[in-house]
């Protein structure tokens, strides 16, 4: 699929949108693989129909494509309608942007209407589930302390997985002393490179703590030092097992190979503690406006969804314990 991009005439113009996005926009490393990935695909379709330049696409064009995505029928992956909703937008970024620049007479992608999401609840562990799934990892080995202190502060923060396996070991501050009931703030830089700081409770303190210890961060860089011949130790808060920064995947692995240890049956994804971490804390009592900045959401809209979650499970305690419920 990749070929067939690569060598339409249309790929030079893609790949002027993509250096667009980077140098122009300041769009994120993620934001732009993302991107990528989308209109190789994209296209390669475009190619097969001997479609050879920007202003030779029209709306039904893209139509005909979304419907394609949903299928597979490309032999591609068949998408989700969230999925082909993100797909879409990468897709109107470029028409709109080949518009702008003339070298289309209009915008091909303006009037093509994305499917209709079906709003899913987000799912979250119970709190004994994510006690469960914290205490696995064996705290007497550097990589259990290291799953252990990426648990902790998932679940504390409720960041994304790419945000904590992008942090430096400098973004941790501890305002107070830490461990005396001190205040510890980490900066985390989410979408759009936006910055926020978040802070870590008594329990992720901890293991982080332990976990920075030389038994733990420090024995991962020395192994990757003697085994490189090379001082100069990676800047990375997270490393993996050969002291370099743990990637988004490995970090996903951590959490996926954790959960079926600790014997969780629950679907378990990379948001999983995310959104548990939101839920218990509305939940807890805690205000959404307090939530939505803990957890980077741009509107509090985005946020509201956590509050039809514990509405939903008020509705189901509810049913389950009142005599007179059912």
């Amino acid at each position: 699929m990749r070929q067939a991009a690569e060598t339409s005439p249309l790929w030079p113009e893609v790949a002027d949108y993509l250096a667009h996005l980077r140098i122009e926009r300041g769009s994120s490393a993620n934001t732009l693989a993302s991107y990528e990935r989308d209109l190789v695909r994209y296209t390669a379709y475009l190619a097969g129909r001997n479609l050879n330049r920007p202003a030779e696409v029209d709306s039904g064009h893209i139509s005909d494509y979304l419907q394609v995505v949903t299928t597979g029928s490309d032999e591609g992956t068949a998408l989700s309608e969230r999925s082909t909703a993100r797909m879409l937008a990468s897709v109107r970024g470029l028409h709109k942007y080949w518009a702008q620049e003339g070298r289309a007479a209009h915008d091909a992608a303006a009037d093509v209407v994305a499917p209709t999401l079906t709003q899913s609840l987000p799912k979250a562990l119970s709190t004994d589930e994510v006690v469960a799934l914290i205490e696995t990892p064996d705290p007497a080995t550097p990589l259990g302390l290291r799953d252990r202190a990426l648990l902790e502060f998932l679940y504390a923060t409720g960041a994304r997985i790419s945000e904590a396996v992008a942090l430096d070991v400098d973004d941790v501050h501890a305002v107070q002393d830490a461990g005396a009931g001190g205040l510890v703030l980490v900066r985390v830089t989410g979408k759009g490179n936006k910055q926020r700081m978040v802070p870590l409770g008594s329990k992720a303190q901890e293991a982080l703590g332990n976990y920075l210890s030389s038994a733990g961060r420090t024995t991962l860089a020395d192994k990757a030092a003697a085994r490189s011949g090379r001082s100069g130790a990676s800047p990375a808060l997270f490393l993996n097992k050969l002291g370099g920064r743990l990637s988004r995947q490995s970090a996903w692995e951590v959490l996926k190979k954790t959960a079926d240890a600790a014997g969780i049956t629950a679907e378990v994804s990379p948001h999983t503690l995310r959104h548990s971490c939101a839920t218990h804390l509305l939940e807890g009592g805690a205000d959404i406006r307090t939530v939505q900045e803990l957890l980077g959401h741009a509107s509090v809209t985005t946020t509201q969804i956590y509050t039809k979650v514990t509405i939903e499970s008020l509705r189901e305690q509810y049913q389950t314990a009142h005599p007179r419920a059912r």
